[in-house]
């Protein structure tokens, strides 16, 4: 199982092990910095001020070690410039490494993206200047933002959507196309929301769910995942995924087997999302 990917020439490889905020999280600055002590350097800051753009403000040189994507859900250029001027101030770099357009989740959201003064122009422009190194979408929308990364001219460097055990419709809908563009993708609720770590009616006598480093490590182990993010909420949760690197493996054929049957049940009993 490959531990690092390269996503761009002009990006430093990064360990696929991701690291997450969202605003129902809590890491401090110290957290961040120690999960980028031992190896963990894709940053995916929710656009928030929190501890993570505490870190990455404060990084100094190390900035050039990181990798970071923020989840811009700006649609006008107007918006869009605003925003990225206020998350390189926030942030104190000269610039990001990955803007995803986030929650892109109907046609018609991508079309008024596209249009003249939208945000897509708006952040091609922030690339040529310097400002930004990639540009991605983040969705739920499988088969839509496939069909919008093979579009003519390839408008996408990267997409960022679902994939977990529960959920494993990526595999058909977008791993075909990420793979023959040859463009990252980054894995998100990997946990399933917490789900995959509880029982269901349905689980064999004396079976426990795995803790959630087996379920970052089931997403690992498909090669079409660049990516998968963690998003813990404290330090215990942080060093228990984290451990993670010291017992880097994909499952056994066994522990895959179970793993999947497990996804099976919770996307049975849990309902939601496809």
């Amino acid at each position: 199982m490959q531990r690092h990917r390269k996503l761009a020439d002009d990006v430093p490889p990064v360990c696929r092990l991701g690291l997450a905020t969202r605003g129902n999280t809590s890491l401090d600055p110290a957290d961040v910095r120690w999960a980028v002590d031992r190896g963990v350097n894709y940053l995916n800051w929710c656009g928030r001020a929190d501890g993570m753009s505490d870190a990455i403000r404060d990084m100094g040189s190390r900035r050039s070690e990181v990798v970071v994507a923020w989840q811009m859900s700006a649609r006008t250029a107007e918006d869009a410039t605003r925003s990225l001027e206020d998350a390189l101030t926030t942030l104190r770099t000269d610039a990001i490494d990955i803007v995803t357009l986030y929650y892109v989740e109907t046609p018609s959201e991508w079309a008024r993206l596209r249009e003249p003064d939208g945000a897509f122009d708006a952040m091609q422009r922030a690339r040529q200047e310097g400002k930004i190194r990639m540009l991605g979408l983040t969705s739920h929308q499988r088969a839509m933002a496939a069909g919008i990364a093979s579009a003519p001219g390839r408008p996408l460097d990267m997409l960022m959507l679902r994939y977990n055990a529960a959920h494993r419709g990526a595999e058909l809908d977008v791993f075909p196309t990420t793979d023959r563009l040859a463009i990252p993708f980054v894995a998100y609720t990997c946990l399933r929301w917490g789900a995959l770590m509880e029982a269901t009616p349905d689980d064999p006598p004396g079976w426990a769910p795995p803790a959630a480093p087996e379920w970052y490590r089931y997403a690992l182990a498909n090669p079409s995942v660049a990516v998968a993010l963690m998003a813990p909420n404290g330090r215990a949760e942080l060093e228990a995924n984290v451990a993670l690197l010291d017992d880097w493996r994909p499952p056994t054929p066994g522990e895959m087997e179970s793993l999947e049957a497990h996804g099976a049940r919770v996307y049975q009993h849990a309902g939601g999302f496809p």
